[in-house]
């Protein structure tokens, strides 16, 4: 990682002060909040866990699999970020962010859960693939 993740570092400081916003509000973006942090905390302990030999090689073979569950914790703290926005606020612009926000936590985010927990499992099937098998 360059410069011993720094950037990975304050990404999740960010993300962390959206949450923590979040969560004094209450329901229901306190339950979006802890659903974020946790996914938040699953891209730390991952990005750890593939690099933890310093080995491209052996970090990066699902590379397109860390970057979409990578790029949905984002999505979702934008879109936690755009419903503290629109918190107390009426009207169908604030309705529909509203409610865009509570299709993202409820649809997207979860996917992150079997993408982490296959990224954090060490499986290899993309790493012993020879291409004269095909």
């Amino acid at each position: 990682m360059k410069h011993s993740g720094r950037g990975l570092r304050l990404l999740l400081d960010r993300i962390r002060r959206t949450t923590s916003q979040a969560s004094a509000v209450g329901h229901p973006l306190a339950g979006w909040a802890d659903a974020l942090a946790s996914a938040a905390q699953r891209v730390e302990s991952t990005t750890v866990s593939l690099w933890k030999d310093g080995d491209p090689g052996a970090a990066l073979p699902n590379a397109t699999l860390y970057l979409e569950a990578f790029g949905h914790v984002v999505l979702a703290w934008i879109w936690l970020q755009q419903a503290l926005a629109a918190h107390g606020k009426t009207g169908d612009f604030y309705d529909g962010k509203r409610l865009a926000a509570r299709y993202f936590f409820h649809y997207e985010l979860p996917k992150t859960t079997a993408q982490f927990n296959l990224l954090d499992s060490g499986d290899r099937t993309t790493v012993d693939l020879d291409e004269n098998w095909f």
